[in-house]
């Protein structure tokens, strides 16, 4: 016998199914799964906006920024924003002299931004100690992109094994390439006019600057013109080129302050304590007394001393391989006529040059402890360091603020990923593009990013020569390229090539060929 079911019943039942189906909507499960694959893969955009606070590094002179942008609202931010959907929140805006102070007050009340940069092992050891920072192991292993881990293994295992405490990675780190020795930057158009030789030794240095003030080139008055401008520091701590620094002097006197040197005998000594030490800072007194040093460096800041340089009252100064763009650029800048020129130093009697390296890295990022979105920080590399870089996502915004020399301190993260070989890899593949070797638009605008991106000046590597680290060979030594450095390439003619290949760029859109590769990292 066929049973009826009640009409009162088969209505409760709808009303049943029906809100079944209104519990979990389509599109909703559509955006749960939009949230899924932003937080695990390394190119997937947030379905809403998602608010970061950040602890910002900053840079000289709101870093160059165009008027009206900020480090919320930038280039960078802009596209960020548009690429992840994320933004910045900044807690605190500082520059890199006065930034671990922030840092300190934020890790001593256990308040730290969602993300921040630390520039100490001390400190980054410390959080993870108090167990204030987020597990980023995840993070690394689904959101960074292949190329970005590919660019860490080309510094070995030890720059991830040095932010791994107990097998988790607890930030992700910078990479370091501005390793090498500082050059010495000097007016040419200041040595032509005195007829002066170039530099090989600290001794035809002291020359030259001496002739500077005492002949005074610039036409500044008598006893306005500066020797070199120094930091306070004299010396750094890691090794890495950085501005206004005499290490230089330090390795032409077999000095390495700061640093456990092992020597021949395989001895490990402090380098401040050792009598070669000692020789060096009477080297510099020597030059203090000769008014060869600036006279008032141990009350100078950067800024100072950037001051000095562009307005013309100094012609030397010890500065890593970037220095054309900061502070040159600005020299240049307010007073075109100026010619500034590199010489590397020889600090050793077979005409070599040494200096001493240590870790691939001195800046890491980490995120709070508890942070919902702790991949955010590896989006942000991929972004700007892959994507941009390399795949050239470069929008109209980021185009002007790389033409107009905005410095890299405008990112939200004030750092820097790249290849430990990316200098004289950008150098070689731009030499086969422009001398007709390689035709490849693609190589042209591929590497134009990097040549126009400040932190790669064309004729870096001039300066890569007859180079040792300690005892060791430099690792990225090219003999070959010593005649190079004999010609010393200027700035000016740097600015020049900067242009034309910036034009290079732009004529090959202009003609409808495709300057943004495919898109292809982005899910459709």
């Amino acid at each position: 016998m066929e049973k009826k079911i009640p009409k009162s019943v088969l209505a409760v039942m709808f009303v049943s199914v029906l809100s079944v189906c209104q519990t979990v909507p389509a599109n909703e499960l559509a955006k749960k799964e939009q949230w899924e694959y932003a937080s695990t893969t390394p190119d997937g955009k947030y379905p809403e906006l998602v608010t970061y606070t950040l602890g910002k590094m900053t840079g000289a002179n709101n870093s160059n920024l165009p008027k009206g942008e900020t480090y919320e609202n930038n280039a960078y931010t802009r596209y960020l924003r548009e690429y992840f959907n994320i933004q910045n929140k900044d807690v605190f805006e500082e520059r890199d002299d006065q930034y671990n102070v922030s840092v300190s007050v934020a890790m001593s009340s256990d308040n730290l931004p969602d993300l921040m940069l630390v520039g100490s092992i001390e400190d980054l050891r410390q959080l993870v100690a108090l167990d204030l920072i987020e597990d980023l192991t995840k993070s690394y292993e689904n959101c960074l992109t292949d190329r970005i881990k590919d660019i860490y293994a080309s510094y070995g295992e030890g720059i991830i094994d040095g932010v791994t405490f107990d097998g988790k990675i607890m930030a992700i780190p910078e990479t370091n390439i501005d390793d090498g020795p500082n050059i010495l930057w000097l007016r040419r158009d200041w040595m032509d006019k005195l007829g002066l030789e170039s530099p090989k030794t600290i001794e035809d240095a002291e020359t030259i600057v001496q002739a500077f003030i005492e002949k005074d080139p610039g036409e500044n008055g008598e006893g306005k013109t500066v020797g070199f401008v120094c930091d306070p520091e004299l010396s750094g701590e890691c090794g890495y080129s950085s501005e206004y620094l005499m290490d230089i002097v330090f390795a032409a006197n077999g000095a390495y302050p700061k640093q456990w040197i092992e020597d021949e005998n395989g001895e490990v000594s402090y380098g401040s304590v050792l009598p070669q030490a000692k020789d060096a800072l009477a080297k510099l007194r020597s030059m203090y007394e000769r008014n060869i040093l600036d006279q008032n460096f141990l009350l100078r800041t950067s800024v100072n001393n950037i001051e000095l340089i562009t307005k013309g009252l100094c012609g030397s100064f010890f500065g890593p391989w970037w220095a054309a763009n900061n502070p040159l650029m600005e020299a240049i800048a307010a007073n075109p006529d100026a010619v500034w020129e590199p010489f590397l130093i020889q600090t050793d009697g077979d005409g070599s040059t040494s200096y001493y390296s240590q870790n691939p890295t001195y800046k890491y990022v980490v995120v709070r402890k508890g942070y919902e979105h702790p991949e955010i920080a590896c989006k942000i590399i991929n972004g700007l360091f892959d994507y941009v870089r390399y795949d050239g996502h470069i929008t109209v915004s980021l185009k002007n603020i790389i033409r107009i020399n905005v410095d890299p301190t405008a990112r939200p993260l004030a750092i820097n990923v790249d290849y430990s070989y990316a200098l004289t890899k950008c150098y070689h593949e731009l030499t086969d593009v422009l001398s007709g070797k390689k035709k490849n638009q693609k190589i042209l605008i591929y590497w134009s990013i990097h040549i126009i991106d400040p932190v790669r000046p064309i004729w870096i590597t001039q300066i890569v020569l007859r180079q040792r680290s300690g005892r060791h060979t430099h690792p990225e030594s090219q003999p070959a390229l010593c005649w190079r450095m004999q010609k010393q390439i200027r700035l000016n003619h740097f600015i020049l090539m900067r242009q034309k290949l910036w034009d290079a760029v732009v004529e090959a859109s202009q003609n409808g060929k495709r300057i943004l590769p495919s898109d292809r990292h982005r899910r459709a």
